[in-house]
């Protein structure tokens, strides 16, 4: 509890230098979240648009961490989701792992964020994009080392620094954070965006939206 409570009070310090110098736009999400996936493309052409005016911090919000239920368990919930993000994004799913006997827990992806963070800090926006790719196009189980290992590979990380800190106490503790962070900003779904300028935080959206939205939302408030 003791360290928890330093990495939390150390990531919030960070959080007001850095607020102190530009605006910054809060995602907040799970890589294993099916609206969050269908809401990439437009998270993506709107930080393109506004990488000039904010900074962008990633949250990972813990979706269903520490789940035990399988993706059998959950298959028919899963599918109907599934179908209507395809529906209102476009974004591709598989959806044979949904006859699959292994744990439908989000914490592994969302602490695999905070590895990447650590070894090559500002990647970690593409690397929970390409995590969502990985899970609902290739049906990765999100619960092996290895099935991260091809992104590591991509991004020019070493395989085993990953390994190590994936498997570490101290990751398992900094995801930790980030849950609680969500729930002490107030969210309650995923995706969330939320913007903070100086010591204000402004929601921006809650829930699957459009790039040109989310523009709009941050230009009125940076006026």
């Amino acid at each position: 509890m003791k360290y928890l409570l330093i990495l939390i009070t150390t990531l919030l310090m960070q959080n007001t230098t850095t607020a102190q110098e530009k605006p910054i736009l809060i995602y907040v999400g799970d890589p294993m979240c099916s609206w969050c996936y269908g809401f990439a493309p437009e998270l993506s052409k709107a930080v393109n648009e506004l990488k000039e005016k904010v900074d962008i911090q990633v949250v990972t919000g813990g979706l269903r961490p520490y789940n035990t239920e399988t993706m059998q368990d959950l298959a028919g919930f899963l599918r109907g989701h599934w179908r209507e993000v395809h529906e209102r994004s476009g974004q591709p799913f598989s959806y044979e792992i949904l006859q699959e006997d292994y744990v439908y827990d989000t914490e592994p992806p969302s602490r695999a964020v905070h590895v990447v963070r650590s070894m090559k800090p500002g990647i970690e926006l593409d690397f929970f994009a390409d995590l969502q790719t990985l899970f609902y196009e290739k049906n990765a189980n999100m619960n092996t080392v290895e099935s991260y290992l091809p992104l590591v590979k991509k991004y020019g990380l070493d395989p085993e620094e990953f390994k190590e800190k994936f498997a570490s106490e101290a990751m398992k503790a900094l995801v930790k954070v980030d849950f609680q962070l969500s729930e002490s900003m107030g969210v309650r779904g995923f995706p969330s965006l939320i913007l903070r300028k100086g010591e204000d935080y402004y929601l921006v959206s809650n829930g699957y939206t459009t790039a040109d939205l989310i523009v709009k939302a941050v230009s009125r408030v940076l006026q």
